[in-house]
């Protein structure tokens, strides 16, 4: 029966070279030293060289899994794409997982709840889009409806009312109508919804400016006066108020713009 002649430490640490009967064997990690006690002297019969060499691939997808674990929090899902990128075999990947969440290393809960802190504290998504981010991680919708308790009302109605003021501004060359339907669907595209949508717009409290949007129908009607210069003049128009009209601008202040516009003509 084989015997180990020499355990020798490779370069790289907590890797070790087992000879038997003088010859190179196999590598193993430390922990896989240590777990099956291997020493000198130690009869190594094939089955059990075979046991080693299996443990060892484990604890090297083991070591492969913490390192990306080091880099930032995971979910469970993505821990079993990165072993599985990696061709680590499904028997190995499933006790891989199992240390690891003895270990609270991978925890969903933790990982939603982790998530949904950073998007309250650092960015203006709303509920929706962060429901949708974390079923993309794999996480289970109870563990996300737990999560999604720490995003309290006043904070998730902050967040959205200084989304919506950069929508409102983003979208002030517009008419007033068109700008209010821009933020509503901007909000909504968010992960806004619901009460807290309506608790927000009422917050932001949209109000007209007349002379804001008269810049804003000139604006857009010299542009849609460019585009139809071709025309007949009647068909000119329609056409111009037609497309006016669907802005959200009012008739009669597109009226004014065409008794002006046309008349300089």
């Amino acid at each position: 029966m084989p015997v180990i002649t020499m355990i020798e430490a490779q370069r790289r640490k907590g890797r070790y070279n087992v000879y038997l009967d003088e010859q190179y064997a196999f590598p193993v990690s430390e922990s896989v030293l240590v777990e099956y006690r291997l020493f000198k002297g130690m009869e190594v019969p094939k089955k059990l060289q075979q046991t080693l060499m299996a443990a060892d691939s484990v604890s090297k997808a083991y070591q492969l899994a913490l390192t990306y674990l080091s880099r930032q929090l995971r979910s469970e899902m993505e821990v079993r794409l990165y072993l599985k990128k990696h061709e680590i075999p499904v028997s190995a990947r499933q006790q891989i997982i199992t240390k690891l969440q003895e270990l609270n290393l991978v925890n969903d809960q933790d990982y939603a709840e982790s998530y949904v802190r950073t998007v309250m504290l650092t960015s203006d998504k709303g509920p929706t889009v962060i429901t949708q981010k974390l079923k993309e991680k794999g996480i289970k919708e109870n563990l996300i409806e737990d999560a999604l308790v720490l995003y309290q009302t006043d904070d998730l109605v902050a967040n959205g009312l200084k989304a919506a003021q950069k929508l409102a501004k983003h979208y002030q060359k517009l008419s007033f109508s068109q700008q209010k339907q821009k933020v509503r669907l901007g909000l909504m595209q968010k992960g806004f919804s619901g009460e807290s949508l309506d608790q927000i717009l009422l917050q932001l409290d949209l109000e007209p400016d007349p002379e804001r949007e008269w810049q804003a129908l000139v604006q857009q009607g010299e542009k849609v006066m460019r585009q139809t210069a071709r025309l007949e003049a009647n068909k000119r128009r329609q056409k111009i108020k037609q497309r006016l009209y669907q802005k959200g601008f009012h008739l009669d202040e597109i009226n004014r713009f065409l008794d002006e516009q046309l008349t300089n003509e």
